[in-house]
């Protein structure tokens, strides 16, 4: 009973580990630019008919690109803080109107506060 359940539990590592390195050769081709759509095809298509084999060839033949394309991807920063608000045509319009929003309780204080910010042309970080 014991080695049955240690030949499962192997070879469930194994089908994992199997499906982890499709998975990434899968996600490194459409990361990658240099490749054109119908390579990237034959990659897939040999993937599905010798996928052992076609990841082992993958991993060896492009070791380097994908080292490359990894430190690319963990490299990049995941949003732009860039943005810097203008200030309004009439600040003291929207001003008002949002004093107008608070006062009827459409808006809480915080959100005031982010759209007189705005309407003055600061950056708005919160509360």
């Amino acid at each position: 009973m014991d080695s049955v359940f240690f030949w499962w539990l192997l070879w469930a590592f194994y089908f994992i580990a199997y499906l982890y390195v499709i998975i990434f050769v899968i996600r490194d081709l459409f990361r990658d630019d240099s490749l054109n759509g119908w390579l990237k095809a034959l990659w897939i298509i040999a993937l599905v008919f010798v996928p052992f084999l076609t990841g082992i060839i993958y991993i060896i033949a492009r070791g380097k690109g994908i080292a490359e394309r990894e430190y690319q991807a963990r490299a990049s920063v995941a949003e732009n803080d860039a943005y810097r608000p203008t200030a309004s045509a009439s600040p003291a319009e929207d001003i008002a109107r949002a004093k107008s929003l608070l006062d009827a309780g459409t808006i809480s204080q915080g959100e005031f506060d982010a759209l007189k910010s705005k309407a003055l042309g600061n950056q708005y970080f919160g509360a």
